[in-house]
């Protein structure tokens, strides 16, 4: 079972996105039979049975064992992935268009910039499974707390000038016959406002 698969097909997004199926691979995080999915969803065992071969037609499901029930034979099933996700490239005709933007502060880029992201991960992630590979990759994930828009601006500044630096000192323009190209994107962004921490934050506009 994959950690998270990316779904670029879009009849396949549109099987994962009915609230009974998404309900199905929830509970198929651990292998369940048809019988024992009917309890947990409310429904009966034909209705779940019809749901598992959408999935498994669309290879979200997959046969783990068979078991041998009196007459019968139970068809067990676990997810294919613990989480799913959609790629941009299931809604290609209207994806969003990194090159449409390139303004460091518009929140659109920054959005296209990242369903970018899930695209390609997504392919790379498929292309190293498929050659047995590893996917080298590296993320830094963060918050931190301005105490005004002006050392946020300063920051981005920094950080430009810092990112700038390192990409000068490590880029090969070419010059090395197995150098391999890599995608660099660095954002920032405001932190949701969560419940658990309910007081008022500082205004940063």
């Amino acid at each position: 079972m994959l950690d998270i698969a990316v779904i670029e097909d879009p009849a396949t997004a549109e099987v994962s996105l009915d609230p009974i199926r998404t309900r199905i691979l929830h509970e198929l995080a651990e292998p369940g039979s048809a019988t024992q999915l009917a309890g947990k969803v409310g429904l009966p065992r034909q209705k779940v049975n019809y749901h598992l071969k959408a999935l498994e037609r669309h290879g979200l499901v997959e046969l783990v064992a068979e078991r041998r029930k009196g007459n019968m034979t139970e068809r067990v099933f676990q997810a294919t992935a613990a989480s799913y996700l959609i790629s941009p490239q299931a809604l290609a005709a209207v994806a969003p268009d990194p090159r449409r933007f390139t303004d460091d502060f518009s929140a659109f880029w920054l959005l296209a910039l990242a369903g970018r992201m899930v695209e390609e991960t997504g392919k790379l992630i498929a292309g190293a499974a498929a050659a047995r590979q590893a996917l080298p990759t590296f993320a830094i994930d963060g918050e931190i707390t301005f105490r005004s828009a002006a050392d946020r601006a300063a920051f981005a500044a920094d950080l430009g000038v810092a990112v700038t630096a390192l990409v000068d000192k490590y880029h090969d323009g070419g010059t090395s016959p197995r150098g391999r190209r890599h995608r660099l994107v660095v954002a920032l962004h405001p932190a949701l406002k969560t419940t658990e921490n309910p007081g008022k934050e500082p205004n940063n506009d």
